[in-house]
């Protein structure tokens, strides 16, 4: 017989206390429904409000990029921040644009569409359209970044299943003036050049898939670059390339003090709003991306090597009278000065004879350590992804030290030389060459010292006396204290040198008692014309380009022009005579 539960079980207890809670002892059946009944309200009100709040979510994003997201494997043009230059300029931007998407499950009649769509667009392919409509996916791309016109028309004919998405579409608005530092996107709103690439490894790409990379969430991007200067020292580099017929042109201008690059110009270059430009072999960014024989103005290196280590002075003097033999291979001066040659003639006349064998007096060892501390036998890493592996001999013997002496047999990308000059301008510090804003504090933290401050100070006065009567005299513009240095490389072709293939280069800093800016100006296979008598060598077209260059960036740097100057040795050498 069973046995009737005890009045007092373990559920009893538990919905009594569950009651006691909820409405108190000696509670009436009224109040519990009314209570019910409350507790219900509030519960449905709950789910209506998510639902509300979802509605206006989507409502808001509906010209977002989000809300397609999920309907295909196609990806959607996601937003990316602004790049601006150093005063605020707009470099890149987002725009929105429709683009125009179908849904095959959802059309009637896929001949009728593929007609109606291709007499509207006349530019789509027939063939792919139909395939694209006939297959079975949920959401297909038929044409992105379509005009205004164009999306009416085809909303005119009222095609089920075909409907338009906003996307953000990229936009450039100085076209190639900055086309090299920045890069460019593809159609998904994904960077694949430049900084744009850059941005993406830096998290951006992350956001996007995340769904977080929206307009709101993402501050502009500062660049080192001025807009003013870029654009001055383009338009100068593009008429020195054409007056020089050379096929092609290159300038560079930096801070030596922080390493920001504040202009940046290859040409010819490309327009990032047709990114297709960028595939052209003869528009690569010569400045990162390629490697170069730099000419004499690798006599800087050596000068200040020879310097720097104690067992040369500026009064030590080098045999000048003899060419130098090494197997097959011989040494000579364009200029030959057939006698003793002290380092400022060396520097000055541009001696190969007299570097070569300066470098020789310090020994190949000594020599490859120098000038893998300056930081020219590595790769050049900097935000922009495209960089290039300076080409270095595997064997570095008496012959590689004479001929890398004065710029032969080592190649290395025209900016890793720069900022090794810029070490050898700025006081002694080599500091990393970087395309983003950066103050003075920031790069003391990231510069090592290569050099003695005094050894500085030397080549300082050195390349201002070859601006006031050496190779350089033609970049020396009145007022700014130019100091420079010309380089004339002749081109491999086939394995062999070619003389009448010329890279010339020419490194300018001013002012030179003072370093502030650093300026490379390069020509490629320059030529020869009447008024230069012939010659194709870079004081004779590279030099003056940066004298037209300084002329016009000089006032826009904020450098005060300054008359009547005393020569380097009453100026500069006079001071590093007091320092010791």
């Amino acid at each position: 017989m069973a046995t009737a539960a005890p009045p007092h079980s373990t559920e009893s207890r538990w919905q009594r206390f569950v009651r006691s809670l909820l409405y108190g002892k000696d509670v009436d059946r009224s109040v519990k429904a009314k209570a019910r009944l409350g507790l219900a309200i509030v519960a449905f009100a709950a789910v209506y409000a998510v639902i509300a709040l979802r509605l206006v979510m989507f409502a808001a994003a509906s010209d977002g990029h989000g809300g397609r997201r999920g309907v295909g494997q196609d990806a959607v043009a996601t937003a990316r921040p602004d790049i601006l230059d150093r005063r605020g300029e707009i470099l890149a931007t987002d725009v929105k644009s429709p683009s125009l998407f179908a849904e095959p499950r959802k059309l009637i009649d896929v001949d009728e569409a593929v007609e109606l769509l291709t007499a509207t667009l006349p530019d789509l392919d027939a063939k792919e359209v139909r395939d694209r409509l006939s297959s079975n996916r949920g959401f297909v791309w038929l044409k992105r970044d379509i005009s205004p016109k164009q999306q009416r028309e085809v909303h005119r004919l009222g095609i089920p299943g075909v409907g338009f998405l906003t996307e953000n579409r990229r936009v450039y608005p100085n076209g190639p003036v900055v086309s090299h530092e920045i890069g460019h996107v593809n159609i998904d709103n994904q960077g694949i050049a430049g900084i744009e690439k850059w941005l993406d490894g830096q998290g951006l790409a992350a956001l996007h898939m995340a769904g977080l990379a929206t307009d709101q969430l993402q501050r502009p991007v500062d660049l080192a670059v001025d807009l003013r200067v870029q654009f001055a020292l383009r338009d100068e580099l593009v008429k020195a390339r054409e007056k020089f017929k050379a096929k092609a042109a290159a300038g560079l201008i930096t801070d030596v003090n922080t390493g920001e690059i504040l202009a940046m110009v290859s040409e010819p270059d490309y327009d990032p709003n047709y990114p297709k430009e960028a595939n052209d072999p003869t528009r690569i960014n010569r400045l990162t991306t390629g490697v170069y024989e730099m000419g004499s103005t690798f006599k800087l290196f050596t000068v200040a090597m020879a310097l720097d280590s104690g067992k040369v002075t500026l009064n030590s003097s080098f045999d000048g009278r003899q060419t130098l033999r090494y197997g097959r291979f011989t040494i000579h001066d364009d200029h030959p000065l057939p006698r003793m040659l002290s380092v400022p003639e060396i520097f000055t006349y541009s001696s190969n004879i007299g570097a070569a064998r300066m470098a020789l007096s310090l020994g190949p060892e000594y020599h490859r350590a120098f000038l893998k501390k300056m930081g020219q036998l590595d790769r050049l890493r900097t935000e922009l992804p495209e960089s290039a592996e300076p080409i270095v001999p595997k064997r570095w013997g008496e012959l590689n030290t004479v001929t890398i002496a004065f710029g032969h047999g080592l190649s290395v990308a025209p900016l890793q030389a720069l900022m090794g000059v810029g070490a050898i301008m700025n006081g002694g510090l080599l500091i990393p060459p970087t395309f983003l804003k950066r103050s003075r504090e920031d790069a003391l933290k990231l510069a090592k010292r290569v050099l003695k401050p005094e050894t500085s100070q030397k080549m300082r006065y050195l390349m201002r006396l070859n601006a006031e009567k050496g190779t350089g005299t033609k970049a020396n513009v009145a007022g700014y204290y130019v100091g420079g240095k010309t380089g004339t490389a002749e081109k491999v072709i086939n394995g062999r040198y070619a003389k009448h293939k010329l890279l010339t280069d020419f490194m300018a800093v001013l002012p030179a008692d003072k370093p502030q800016y650093l300026i490379l100006i390069m020509l490629d296979e320059p030529q020869g014309l009447p008024e230069t008598h012939g010659f194709a060598t870079a004081g004779w077209n590279v030099a003056p380009t940066a004298a037209k260059v300084i002329t016009r960036v000089a006032p826009l740097l904020d450098l005060a022009p300054r008359f009547d100057l005393p020569k380097a040795d009453q100026l500069i050498l006079a001071k590093a005579t007091e320092s010791r």
